[in-house]
Order: structure tokens, then sequence, then C-alpha cells
């Protein structure tokens, strides 16, 4: 998985403007971002045909506050720089949710 650096959101835009891409919202300090980040790299592969980037949201603040994030961990799913889906709460995520949220959102 690509890890953001500092990026404002038009750099971000350029970025993202052709393809899927799965945006995975975190900080090193959020338990509920930790219980998650074992799982990531099976859920990412199992979703091989997007590509993810996580977003720390502390070092890309305003990001964050542009894409309107404000539980971690969260998920955006961006298809060719348009906002598909979201998965958005303070809420502890499983596996399981994250794939059944990706499931939907990719079809």
């Amino acid at each position: 998985m690509e890890t953001l650096e500092h990026m404002d959101m038009n750099e971000f835009m350029k970025k993202i403007v052709k393809g899927t891409y799965v945006l995975f919202f975190t900080a090193d300090w959020c338990p509920d971002c930790n219980f998650i980040k074992p799982a990531m790299p099976e859920i990412e592969s199992d979703f091989s045909q997007t590509k993810f980037i996580a977003i720390n949201r502390d070092d890309n603040i305003e990001l964050a506050a542009d894409f309107g994030i404000m539980g971690i961990p969260s998920f955006v799913v961006m298809q060719d720089g348009q906002e598909k889906a979201r998965l958005v709460n303070k809420k502890r995520k499983t596996k399981e949710e994250v794939e059944s949220f990706l499931t939907d959102a990719l079809k």
C-alpha cells in the first residue's frame, strides 16, 4: 500500500484522476486504526484491481478536512477522480465490514 506524503487537494486530485483507489485515512495514535491495519494487506490482496493509499490524517489534515473526514479509520473509494463511496465513522471496523463495503462500492 502506498503511503501518501503531505499533499494538498489539487495535487492529490491530479494523482488520482485515472483509476480506482481506496483511500485509507488513519493516524499512528488511533487504536481503531491500529486494529484494522494488520488486516489491510489481505484486504488489499482481495481487491487487487484497486490501488490503496494510506493517508495519515495528522500529516494531511487539510486534505482530510477537504474530504470531510471527521472520524478515523475511514475509507473513501475514488474512481477516475470522483468519489464513489465512503465508510466514515469513529467506530472500529473489522476486516469483514471493510470487505463488505468494498464489494458493494466496487460493483
